[in-house]
């Protein structure tokens, strides 16, 4: 069946502005854009680092992977495959052979709502994956999909381009436009926890943070 890609890649925001997000919890993000995006539902497989990067969509039919494949010849450096599995748990979309191509294409990592497999491999390397489940049984190959179309994931809408965090606590994603304002707001945000933390630690807190 058709695979349609809308396009071969995804337009990137300025380096500095990415980096920016890797120091930046995934938490604070999501209270600097009101507590609403981010996906539910999905959890880090991988061994700890940080997801920053830019997303370069997938849409699949559940349980078929024909077109993450196709993608993954067309990723690159500083992409997040973002793959809207439909949820699905009962077959898995990527294991450790798609894991590594997607290394070796230097990609940033993979968002998937749907299943994973050879999940020992995760764990055991830094490669970012967030996924919602874990299965041993393998996907189709017979499409359809779509490539670089707006997909949901874990009930939010990410489009080609987005940039995509992810941390220990989840994902969470937003459109590059007002990037560079969001990342002021959240280092402002960080600055003041952190004034937070030190106020309790030297004794002196008095309710500030219930207050904001």
């Amino acid at each position: 069946m058709t695979i349609t890609i809308a396009a071969n890649s995804v337009p990137k925001p300025p380096a500095e502005i990415i980096e920016g997000f890797r120091g930046a919890p995934t938490s604070v993000i999501s209270d600097n854009l009101a507590r609403l995006p981010g996906a539910v539902g999905l959890k880090p497989y991988h061994r700890g680092a940080k997801l920053v990067g830019t997303a370069f969509t997938v849409r699949t039919r559940p349980g078929d992977n024909l077109a993450i494949h196709r993608a993954l010849e067309l990723v690159g450096p500083g992409d997040v495959i973002v793959v809207d599995g439909g949820g699905d748990e009962t077959r898995a979309l990527v294991g450790e052979i798609m894991k590594n191509i997607a290394q070796w294409r230097k990609a940033e990592g993979y968002v998937i709502d749907g299943a994973i497999r050879d999940v020992a491999a995760f764990a055991a390397d830094d490669f970012p994956c967030y996924a919602r489940a874990v299965i041993h049984r393998g996907p189709y190959k017979n499409g359809p999909g779509e490539i670089n179309v707006p997909v949901t994931i874990g009930g939010s809408v990410i489009s080609p381009g987005d940039i995509v965090v992810g941390d220990e606590d989840g994902v969470v994603s937003f459109p590059a436009a007002g990037a560079a304002a969001l990342l002021e707001a959240v280092r402002a945000q960080v600055a003041r926890e952190e004034e937070t933390m030190k106020a309790i630690r030297e004794g002196r807190y008095q309710g500030s943070y219930g207050k904001s």
